[in-house]
C-alpha cells in the first residue's frame, strides 16, 4: 500500500446530523477512522451509537453532512451503489442473531460469496479459511440452530469476515454471551484487526472490553497465533457519544484520565450520594495482564 492510499481514511464523517420525528439522533458528528485502526464507540443507550453504524453502512442517509468510505462519498448514493460499497469493503456483526437457521454452518459462511456469484472453488477455499479462523472447521454440516450461543456468534463473525473486508463494524458483538465465549469473540476481533489489518468500529457499553482491546494484541508465528498483553495498542481510540454529540475522542489513556463529566459518568456511573455503601469496580484499574474470566466487569 502506498503512502497516499494509506492516508485515505477507512471511514470519515463530516458534520453529520440526522433526526427522527424532530428528535436529533446525531448532531454535527465528525471523525476519522484510519486504515488498520480501531475506534471503540461507547455511550449510554439512545446516545446515537447504532444510528452511527447504520449511517456508515448506508442503511440511513444523513439530513446534513457527508459520509466517506475508503475515499468515496456515499452520501446520496442509490441502493445499488451502496450495496456495491458494502459488498466490496465492509462486514458487519449485529447485536441480533442474523444467521439463517435453516442452513448449515458452511452455507451461512458462504452466503455472501454465493450471493456475489464467486466460483465454487474459491468459495470453498474462503469458507474453510474463515471457519478455521473462528474454530468451526469441524462443524461444516451442522445446522445453525443446533449451535451453542458462543458458536453462533463465532459463525456470525465468520460470515462477516469472509473475504477479509477492509472495514468491520461491530454492534455489541458480545451481548448475551457468558464471559468465556465473550473472551473468545474479543480475541477473534483482535486477531482480525492485527493480522489482517482490518479497520474496526466497535460499539460497546462495557468499558472492560475497551480496556481489553486496548491492551492486547495478536502475534503469529509458524501459523500459530496467540493473544498477548500489550502496554498500549497503537491506532486505537475511544469515542464517547452523549445525546448525539461527540463528548470525547482520544486514546484509552486519555479517556481514563479525562475530567469531562460525560466521561466520569461512564467511568463511575453509580454516585456516592445514591449508593453510599456500594463499590463499583473500575475496569481501568484491573491488572491488564490478567486473563481473568470476569474481565467484562
Amino acid at each position: 500500500m502506498d503512502v497516499s492510499s494509506k492516508a485515505v481514511p477507512a471511514i470519515e464523517f463530516r458534520n453529520v446530523s440526522i433526526s427522527f420525528d424532530d428528535v436529533q439522533a446525531l448532531r454535527q458528528v465528525s471523525f476519522l477512522l484510519g486504515k488498520g485502526e480501531m475506534i471503540c464507540l461507547t455511550g449510554d443507550s439512545q446516545s446515537g451509537k447504532s444510528v452511527l453504524l447504520r449511517l456508515a453502512l448506508g442503511f440511513l442517509q444523513p439530513d446534513e453532512g457527508e459520509i466517506w468510505i475508503n475515499g468515496q462519498n456515499i452520501t446520496g448514493l442509490d441502493e445499488t451503489e451502496l450495496l456495491a460499497v458494502r459488498r466490496g469493503l465492509m462486514g458487519m456483526v449485529f447485536q441480533e442473531n442474523a444467521l439463517f437457521t435453516g442452513q448449515t454452518v458452511y452455507e451461512n459462511a458462504a452466503y455472501r460469496l454465493t450471493d456475489q456469484e464467486w466460483p465454487e472453488e474459491e468459495i470453498e477455499k474462503s469458507v474453510l479459511e474463515v471457519l478455521t479462523f473462528v474454530g468451526l472447521q469441524n462443524d461444516l454440516e451442522k445446522q445453525a440452530e443446533a449451535l451453542s450461543g458462543g458458536m453462533k456468534r463465532r459463525l456470525e463473525l465468520a460470515r462477516a469476515l469472509i473475504g477479509w473486508p477492509k472495514i468491520m463494524l461491530y454492534d455489541e458483538p458480545t451481548a448475551g454471551l457468558d464471559p468465556i465465549n465473550a473472551h473468545q469473540v474479543l480475541d477473534l476481533i483482535i486477531r482480525a484487526r492485527d493480522l489482517h489489518g482490518i479497520s474496526s468500529l466497535y460499539v460497546t457499553k462495557m468499558l472492560g472490553e475497551i480496556s481489553y482491546l486496548a491492551n492486547h494484541r495478536a502475534e503469529q508465528s509458524h501459523d500459530v497465533w496467540t493473544i498477548v498483553p500489550a502496554d498500549a495498542v497503537t491506532g486505537l481510540n475511544v469515542m464517547l457519544l452523549e445525546e448525539g454529540r461527540i463528548a470525547f475522542f482520544g486514546s484509552p489513556q486519555e479517556f481514563q484520565q479525562s475530567p469531562l463529566p460525560a466521561v466520569q459518568h461512564m467511568l463511575h456511573p453509580v454516585t456516592d450520594a445514591l449508593h453510599d455503601n456500594l463499590e463499583v469496580a473500575d475496569p481501568w484499574a484491573q491488572n491488564r495482564r490478567s486473563r481473568d474470566k470476569n474481565f467484562l466487569g
